[in-house]
Parts: C-alpha cells; structure tokens; sequence
C-alpha cells in the first residue's frame, strides 16, 4: 500500500501524523519564483540618458499626434457624417437605406477629417522633434514654430497666400495651447 503523506491524504490522516510533511515535487529545483513575482515598480532604462529626459522620444511623439490626431478626426467626422445622414433623411426612405445613408456618410466624413488631422500631427510631430535636435533646448519656441511650419507646409500646395494664412493660424493655436498649459499648470494644483 502507498504511503499516504506522500499523496497528501485527507484532513483525518494530517490529524493523526502531525510529524509528516506534504511532499513538494518543486522543492529541489531552486526556482526563484518570488524575483518572477516581485517586480519593480519604477521604470527600467537601458542607458542612463533615457531617465534622465523628461520628453517623449522623437519616435513616440510622432506616433502619438499622428494616432490622436487620427481618432480624433474620425470621430468628429463621423459625428459630423451622421448628423449629414439624418438630416438628409427623406420621409418615404425604408431603415434599410437610413442606416447604409448613416454608414456611409460616418465612414466617408471620418476618413477623411481623420486622414487630415492625422497628417497635421505627423507634420507637427516631425518639426517639432526636429526644432528640438536643431537647438538643443524643448521650449515653447519649438512648439509654436513647428505649428506655424505645420499649416504652412499643410496648405503650401494651395499657394503662398494660403500658406501663410494657415501657418499663422496653425501657430496661433499651438501658442494660445502652450499659454493654456501654463495656465493650468500655475492655476489648477495637481
């Protein structure tokens, strides 16, 4: 007959032999199960450099206008296309064609505002990250010179005039963005 301590037994069978022990089958094995489960909570760095920058990279930044910028845009257009949809609704029009005049009015508005907005952010994410490696400084001055390259260069095929108008209204907003940060940050405590 099997020993019973080795299978574990019953509650009634540990009562009885209070000297036996549960066999352990990862005893032996010196795994360091508690360095898998205790890990740190404070971000690991390759290079020291990265702990100290207090910015997003290049390449983080990029990513991050462009896809904001994307859903963003897709969702005001689609907003947008849906309320095209309904008001373009006629009385005699079944639920069929509703919903497909819906679909695809959303779809249409929001690829497009989407594709546009996402193209400013990668506009706007790739001068900015580039002012930053030219002067060697992250200041409001990259910001807002990397919103007036961005309108101009987003409407530079409309012509010169329209270049110019777009890139002063594109570094109107990101300067009155800039100002709004510093507002929040001196006036509204964290």
């Amino acid at each position: 007959m099997a020993d019973r301590g080795i299978y574990g037994g019953d509650e009634l069978d540990r009562r009885q032999e209070p000297s036996r022990r549960l066999y352990n089958p990862y005893q032996d094995l010196q795994i360091p199960y508690r360095t898998l489960y205790d890990l740190p909570t404070s971000p690991e760095f390759l290079f020291q450099e990265e702990s100290v920058a207090q910015r997003r990279s290049w390449g983080e930044n990029l990513t991050y206008y462009t896809g904001i910028g994307y859903l963003t845009g897709a969702v005001a257009g689609a907003s947008l296309g849906l309320h095209r949809a309904l008001r373009a609704a006629e009385p005699g029009d079944t639920l069929k064609i509703r919903v497909n005049r819906i679909l695809n009015s959303s779809g249409q508005d929001g690829r497009r505002i989407g594709n546009r907005l996402g193209v400013l952010g990668l506009l706007y994410a790739g001068m900015e990250s580039g002012m930053v490696a030219t002067r060697n400084t992250d200041d409001w001055i990259n910001s807002v010179s990397a919103g007036l390259g961005t309108g101009a260069l987003f409407k530079a095929a409309n012509g010169p005039r329209s270049a110019a108008v777009a890139g002063a209204i594109g570094g109107l907003m990101v300067g009155a963005a800039v100002a709004g940060k510093q507002m929040l940050k001196r006036y509204v405590p964290i």
